[in-house]
C-alpha cells in the first residue's frame, strides 16, 4: 500500500509553468494543479510503501531546478 501526500510548491518567480513541465516529465505524480495563493503548484503524489516519505520527495521532487519552497500535507484516512 502507497502512503498518498499532498504537496504545496512555491516556484521561483517566472518559473511556475518550467517547473511544472518538469514535474511532468517525472511521471512521478497522480495529479499537479496550478493554483492561487502562497504556493503556484499543488501535486498529489502516491510514495511506495517502502519508501521513506522525506527522502522519496527530497531526491524525486525537489532537484527540479525553480523550486523555492515546498509544503507537505501526509493522508492518514481515506472516507
Amino acid at each position: 500500500m502507497s502512503t498518498c501526500v499532498f504537496i504545496q510548491i512555491r516556484c521561483k518567480p517566472g518559473t511556475t509553468y518550467k517547473v511544472a513541465e518538469a514535474i511532468a516529465l517525472l511521471e512521478i505524480h497522480s495529479e499537479l494543479y496550478s493554483t492561487s495563493g502562497e504556493y503556484d503548484l499543488l501535486m498529489k503524489l502516491y510514495i511506495p510503501e517502502s519508501e521513506d516519505v522525506g527522502k522519496y520527495i527530497n531526491d524525486h521532487l525537489l532537484q527540479v531546478p525553480g523550486i523555492e519552497r515546498s509544503l507537505t500535507t501526509m493522508t492518514f484516512k481515506v472516507f
